[in-house]
């Protein structure tokens, strides 16, 4: 089984995985972001779309969005948080390898370092020509990661993330490891609460700016940008993500 397959990850790490779901800050990051404006009617995808954080801001500013997800647990607590939020939209269960729904949508989203989850040669690529397939001519995919540079920053340091009481407490502590010639992440992570354990590890893809920009083009987007957040600011070493912009150009 794969990591991402392990449904028992995604319940017990959910809340560091997606920390906005304790605050309004992705409602904001959407508001005030000019790669995020969305008008009423807009149809979005959202790949890997976890508990609905973009899903649930997004369609509160009018669009129509579906989420795709492989795990049941997250697309059942996507479900939920659309009801609490009093919000509508669509979700599929679906690998992202193999979901292309062919001119459907004028944005597609892929958040939370989504994308390069397969080590598999061209599977990565295949998630992009997936999404470019499923986008109207001149429609934009979004992707954000943590990109290479932004990980050299932080690798080698031990962290340690609270959890709020509202989501179980307990602590998180983490360790990155760089494999394979700086090609791979695996995060370690160990979950205490009380007197137990939990441990866990993921493994990614891990790319450069440069690197994800030319995995665009293969995949047929123009006009590639890449940005240190979906606030629009440059790639630099300030900042925290990588953020890579491409169009459907056909």
């Amino acid at each position: 089984m794969h990591w991402y397959e392990d449904e028992d990850l995604w319940i017990d790490f959910a809340s560091v995985m997606f920390p906005e779901l304790t605050g309004h800050a992705t409602d904001e990051s959407v508001a005030a972001s000019p790669l995020l404006q969305v008008r009423p009617g807009m149809r979005v995808l959202d790949i890997a779309c976890g508990p609905a954080v973009y899903v649930v801001a997004l369609a509160r500013r009018g669009a129509e969005v579906t989420g795709v997800d492989l795990s049941p647990a997250m697309l059942a607590r996507a479900r939920a948080e659309c009801d609490r939020a009093g919000v509508t939209a669509w979700f599929v269960r679906a690998d992202m390898r193999e979901h292309v729904e062919p001119g459907a949508y004028d944005l597609v989203l892929s958040t939370h370092t989504s994308f390069g989850y397969f080590t598999g040669p061209g599977d990565n690529l295949t998630v992009l020509r997936n999404a470019h397939a499923s986008l109207t001519p001149g429609g934009t995919l979004l992707v954000d990661v943590l990109g290479k540079e932004v990980v050299a920053g932080r690798v080698g340091r031990r962290g340690a993330i609270d959890i709020a009481e509202d989501s179980g407490g307990g602590t998180v502590f983490t360790r990155d490891t760089i494999l394979d010639d700086w090609t791979r992440l695996r995060t370690d992570w160990t979950l205490v609460r009380g007197s137990s354990a939990r441990h866990a590890s993921i493994v990614w893809s891990l790319y450069s700016a440069a690197e994800l920009r030319s995995l665009f083009e293969i995949a047929g987007f123009v006009d590639v940008e890449c940005f240190g957040g979906f606030d629009g600011s440059p790639y630099d070493n300030h900042s925290r993500r990588l953020v890579v912009r491409g169009v459907r150009g056909d």
